[in-house]
């Protein structure tokens, strides 16, 4: 029988196209990277993240303020330390008036509405650009999360809304849940790097922060990117500790892993579409084999579709001024 169903009917104009569309994006949907130096007035683009920038404070400043006027709603800090504020306890971390901290106030000084997400992770104050303290050539797990905990602490008394743990030691999450607690942060969030994997993908990111491992790599805490249900068992582990968000890192080549997690979990699913992701698209646009902004709004739909309900990603500018 001739079909009576004609499925190309629902796609025959942009009009139809646009009120059956199952999958949106929007401002609210997009948490904003910000990667922070000291001085002033710097501003330097970040050589293999084409058109982003680390930025001092007074300039920071002026980015809130352009961001929430765009419609943006949150951002997600990360500092670049001075080599000589390195060690391997990550005492620059807990200095109240370290630069993370800083750059906490200097945004809700500015904008008291936005949203400030923190990093908390040792790699960017260690000497050895690793995310624990190192013993031996050995990543130590428990005295890191001592340190995460006073870190993640420090970050809640300066300001910050959520703190985000992307170390991935075991229970990392549980201890600084206790040391918030502990001292009245019980309003402060916690946006667990839950299924962070061990990926190629963050070249970029560790050039724009200088933090890269300067011996063996980040496998022994990082998860394999082989691996599925080991996803699912890090991310319920992170909820019962007490995470209010759970990521999921890198983007793209984990949309499988984005989808089971959202189908087994009953709180909310970041994605962190990484540097490398954003390098890759910016260098193949500048070549001419792809449409960037085409490209770049197929990436973050597939995101959200997979499941995400909330996307990192250096395209956050770019994609609403499109999406307004």
């Amino acid at each position: 029988m001739y079909p009576l169903r004609r499925n190309r009917r629902l796609r025959s104009t942009a009009s139809i196209r646009a009120l059956v569309r199952e999958t949106t994006l929007s401002p609210n949907d997009f948490l904003v990277p910000l990667f922070v130096v000291e001085g002033k007035g710097v501003k330097e683009e970040i050589p293999s993240m084409p058109g982003y920038y680390r930025m001092s404070l007074d300039l920071l400043s002026e980015e809130a303020k352009e961001l929430q006027a765009m419609g943006l709603l949150a951002v997600l800090l990360f500092v670049k330390v001075d080599d000589s504020l390195k060690d391997n306890a990550g005492k620059e971390a807990l200095n109240p008036n370290g630069l993370m901290q800083r750059a906490v106030k200097t945004i809700k000084e500015a904008t008291p509405e936005l949203l400030v997400m923190t990093d908390v992770a040792l790699d960017p104050y260690s000497q050895y650009g690793h995310d624990g303290i190192v013993e031996d050539g050995q990543i130590l797990n428990d005295a890191t999360n001592d340190v995460l905990a006073q870190m993640a602490l420090s970050h809640a008394m300066a300001g910050a809304d959520f703190v985000a743990p992307s170390d991935m030691m075991d229970g990392r999450v549980l201890r600084i849940r206790q040391a918030l607690d502990e001292q009245g942060k019980e309003g402060t969030g916690i946006m667990s790097y839950s299924a962070k994997y061990a990926s190629a993908f963050y070249g970029p990111f560790r050039d724009a922060l200088d933090s890269a491992p300067g011996f063996g790599d980040k496998k022994t805490y990082q998860m394999d990117p082989a691996n599925r249900e080991e996803a699912i068992r890090e991310t319920e582990m992170d909820i019962d500790e007490g995470a209010d968000i759970v990521m999921v890192k890198p983007g793209l080549c984990y949309l499988d892993i984005v989808r089971e997690i959202k189908n087994a979990v009953e709180v909310p699913v970041a994605v962190y579409q990484v540097s490398g992701e954003y390098a890759m698209l910016k260098a193949a646009a500048e070549k001419g084999w792809l449409e960037h902004d085409a490209v770049m709004l197929e990436q973050l739909t597939a995101i959200k579709r997979a499941g995400a309900d909330i996307i990192a990603t250096y395209f956050a500018r770019e994609a609403v001024k499109l999406l307004s």
